[in-house]
C-alpha cells in the first residue's frame, strides 16, 4: 500500500452514531409514514388502483399499489428522520 492510502484507514473504520430502537424511533417512523400517506393521498393519480385492499376506507380509499408506494417513501423520510435526529442527540 501507498503512505497516502494509510492515512485513510482511520476513517474507513469510524462507523456513525446510530440509534437503537426505542419507542421514540419507532414514534418517528410512525409519523413519516402518516405523513407520508396523507402526501400520497393527494398526490397519487389514481389512488385507487387495482388490486385493492380489503378495507380501503381504513387508508383513504386507496389501493395496494399506491399504499406500498406511500409506506416505502415514509420508510426512507423515516430513515432519513432517524438516522438526522440521532446524529443531532435528540434520539
Amino acid at each position: 500500500m501507498e503512505a497516502g492510502t494509510l492515512a485513510f484507514l482511520p476513517l474507513l473504520a469510524t462507523v456513525p452514531h446510530t440509534a437503537a430502537w426505542s419507542p421514540k424511533v419507532a414514534a418517528v417512523m410512525i409519523v413519516c409514514n402518516i405523513l407520508a400517506i396523507a402526501i400520497g393521498r393527494f398526490t397519487i393519480q389514481i389512488p385507487d388502483a387495482k388490486p385493492s385492499l380489503p378495507s380501503p376506507e381504513f387508508f383513504g380509499g386507496m389501493g395496494l399499489p399506491a399504499l406500498l408506494g406511500t409506506t416505502s417513501f415514509g420508510h426512507l423520510l423515516g430513515a432519513g428522520a432517524i438516522l438526522g435526529l440521532a446524529n443531532l442527540g435528540v434520539l
